[in-house]
């Protein structure tokens, strides 16, 4: 996949010493796919929290908004074809984040904001309930595609996530006109989904589900999707490429018995992935 421009990429998220998680997987995936990349990370961690105590680094907010600021006032900030965010370590950071994705937008009209709301998963929430409801109330209202999970629509939502319909009527209400929700329903017990929603279509695209999967799969699949965007692809063929890179490297790490995902063993995968997986349009959710 060649693009005709590199476009550039601010990403704003976690940075761990160890792993390939936050802004670790989000920077290499968009590098490699040719993307210059701006990177301010909102939190540093040794490792995934998962794996065991992670003694957190926190900037301090008012430090963190004046680094922001003084971003803000860049000579190149026009040149920043779009934001993506992903886990914030206070609400500060978020109403920081709001405002620099505000003169970026008004640099450069038609950069996109993707936001992934990194709040949480099946366990639970993993950021303050305040940090949540800053990304719901701040950010999802101000972004041009939003990738959450399941849980994630859940809670933003407050609503419990049964079937596809259900899961289309909460993403539909969540604010973006654009929507990417991981670990959906699919249509096979065993498969897993990526479901997305626009005004114009309702896509779903399944792969067989993986065991113990390592972390990282929201990271991955919205740098994926973002940059397959950017170098203009219709989102029909950007699902479709990004939910086979992501299943691929998966299965490859669970194959080699890893606890996090290899991206620089696989990265050939992220230009050109060989998994098959099962795409079709849904029926649009009534208005």
């Amino acid at each position: 996949m060649n693009a005709q421009k590199n476009k550039t990429v601010l990403a704003i998220s976690s940075h761990v010493a160890r792993g390939s998680v936050g802004n670790r997987s989000v920077v290499f995936v968009l590098e490699y796919l040719g993307h210059p990349v701006w990177s301010v990370p909102t939190i540093m961690l040794p490792w995934h929290p998962g794996h065991g105590r992670s003694t957190p680094i926190r900037p301090d907010d008012e430090a963190f908004s004046r680094f922001l600021e003084e971003l803000g006032t860049a000579p190149w900030l026009g040149e920043i074809d779009a934001v993506i965010t992903g886990y914030f370590g206070s609400p500060a950071q978020a109403v920081a984040v709001a405002g620099l994705v505000a003169k970026v937008k008004a640099a450069n009209p038609d950069a996109l904001y993707l936001c992934d709301p990194v709040i949480g998963d099946d366990g639970g929430l993993y950021v303050l309930p305040e940090t949540a409801a800053a990304v719901r109330d701040i950010l999802l209202p101000t972004a041009d595609l939003a990738t959450p999970n399941r849980f994630e629509l859940s809670w933003f939502s407050g609503r419990a996530m049964g079937d596809t319909e259900t899961v289309i009527e909460a993403a539909r209400t969540l604010g973006p006109q654009r929507v990417l929700v991981t670990s959906a329903n699919a249509d096979a017990p065993e498969n897993i989904a990526n479901l997305y929603l626009s005004r114009d279509e309702t896509l779903l695209a399944e792969h067989r589900r993986i065991d113990h999967p390592v972390k990282g799969t929201g990271d991955l699949t919205a740098s994926l999707f973002l940059s397959r965007l950017l170098n203009g692809l219709p989102p029909r063929e950007a699902l479709k490429e990004t939910t086979a890179a992501v299943y691929e490297m998966f299965a490859n790490a669970a194959a080699r018995g890893a606890d996090e995902l290899m991206l620089e063993t696989d990265a050939r995968i992220l230009c050109a992935p060989t998994a098959l997986v099962s795409l079709r349009e849904l029926s649009p959710a009534p208005a």
